[in-house]
């Protein structure tokens, strides 16, 4: 949702969507199912969009109802069978456009990608685009070289799984209706603390801050090991840097917290970002089915066995770009942790995973984002889990040894069958 400027017309708005739908292959990308379900994407090479125009009364707020316009498009539902993954309307009082509203779906692009499509908008760009596009991407990942690469990513994933027994999240004893919750705490103090322990350990932000969410994982009780998937964009491959596309995909990472400092995560966590860059481009296909073949291997073991999903492990999503400054001293930590806030977001009944994390920039903090399924994380744990992960990184940015406080957990039958396998 964007204000526009006195001269904007309606015309120009459709220009914009125009150019935007044709020189970008994600925005005319609609989808196809095959009778296993598995989604196909079909670029289409003509059609038309429509652009939405709505008048307003004279005297109603224009901020107002562009916030609802926007809602609306977030939340009615959507069939990308049949219609484009993109929805745009202007807004005008009194005959004069006041706002344009915009929406894409994340089959479109990622945030990167995003970023490229608003340079290239506002350059109004025509010559040919640089780099691979959709149709050029999919042949290579049909290639040989590219089945070699998700192969690999494939078999790094199963030998992390492999590496500890599914544990699921614990049940809440607080579950909503809706049931999905989405908590964010605005923080100075963490965004402060992160560059002592960066360059104590020798790490980046954000393999602290991965580290600092696996030890609030293991201090909540809720993962560990912590199981951990984090977000890689894919795009330090060759022609993929400026793509107007979604090339982010999730590898796997396991971090054990228990009995350690906060320092020793970081640097396991340093090593575990940069595998799963390595390894995080894959058919989700093959994951599918590695998933599936370990769950039938557990049931062969033990019938009542947990298998692996999505209540085994945590998303991580670090989505900064401002730098961080340093504290100078504990006690600046702490004034610092006084003025943090925590408020909700979202409360919904369509679902997302049972535990999501990203991290944004705020104002002059960072943003923990926890999206989480009350089923598991009732909301006072969803804050706690945030608060956490402040309080670990307050207690570790002035001290090395800084221990995580997370004990062992204790032995359970899938354990005992996972050692006595190995």
């Amino acid at each position: 949702m964007l204000p526009l400027p006195p001269g904007a017309t309606v015309e120009g708005a459709a220009d914009q969507l125009r150019y935007m739908v044709s020189r970008f292959p994600s925005m005319r990308t609609k989808l196809r199912f095959d009778a296993q379900g598995y989604a196909r994407q079909e670029v289409h090479s003509s059609g038309e969009v429509m652009l939405d125009v709505f008048d307003l009364a004279p005297g109603a707020d224009p901020d107002e109802t562009a916030a609802q316009i926007e809602a609306c498009y977030r939340t009615r539902p959507r069939d990308f069978r049949v219609q484009w993954p993109v929805q745009m309307g202007v807004l005008r009082q009194a005959g004069r456009p006041t706002h344009v509203i915009a929406i894409s779906c994340h089959t479109v692009s990622d945030g990167l990608g995003m970023q490229a499509l608003g340079r290239e908008v506002d350059a109004r760009v025509t010559e040919p685009a640089i780099g691979l596009q959709q149709l050029e991407l999919a042949a290579w990942q049909h290639s040989p070289a590219g089945r070699r690469i998700s192969d690999a990513a494939i078999r790094r994933m199963e030998k992390a799984l492999r590496s500890v027994p599914p544990r699921p999240l614990p049940l809440s004893d607080d579950e909503r209706d809706p049931r999905h919750w989405t908590g964010v705490l605005r923080s100075r103090a963490l965004k402060l603390a992160l560059p002592a322990i960066a360059a104590r350990t020798e790490s980046d932000s954000s393999a602290v801050l991965l580290a600092l969410f696996a030890t609030a994982l293991g201090r909540l009780g809720l993962l560990n090991p912590a199981v951990i998937r984090p977000l890689s964009s894919n795009r330090f491959r060759p022609g993929l840097t400026d793509m107007v596309g979604n090339l982010v995909q999730s590898g796997v990472c396991i971090l054990d917290t228990a009995e350690t400092t906060i320092d020793d995560v970081v640097r396991r966590a340093r090593q575990a970002s940069m595998t799963v860059r390595k390894y995080s481009y894959f058919d989700p296909r093959a994951e599918t089915a590695l998933i599936e073949r370990l769950a039938r291997e557990a049931r062969e073991l033990d019938p009542d066995a947990p298998s692996w999903s999505g209540a085994n492990w945590a998303f991580f999503n670090d989505r900064r770009i401002a730098p961080s400054e340093a504290a100078r001293s504990p006690q600046e930590l702490e004034t610092a942790r006084l003025r943090s806030s925590f408020g909700w977001l979202d409360k919904k009944k369509n679902p997302y995973d049972q535990l999501f994390l990203h991290v944004d920039d705020a104002e002059d903090g960072v943003a923990i984002m926890v999206c989480a399924d009350t089923r598991h994380i009732s909301p006072a744990c969803n804050e706690a889990l945030a608060r956490e992960m402040e309080a670990a990184a307050i207690e570790a940015a002035f001290n090395a040894e800084a221990p995580t406080r997370v004990s062992e957990p204790a032995p359970t039958a899938s354990t005992a069958i996972a050692l006595a396998e190995s």
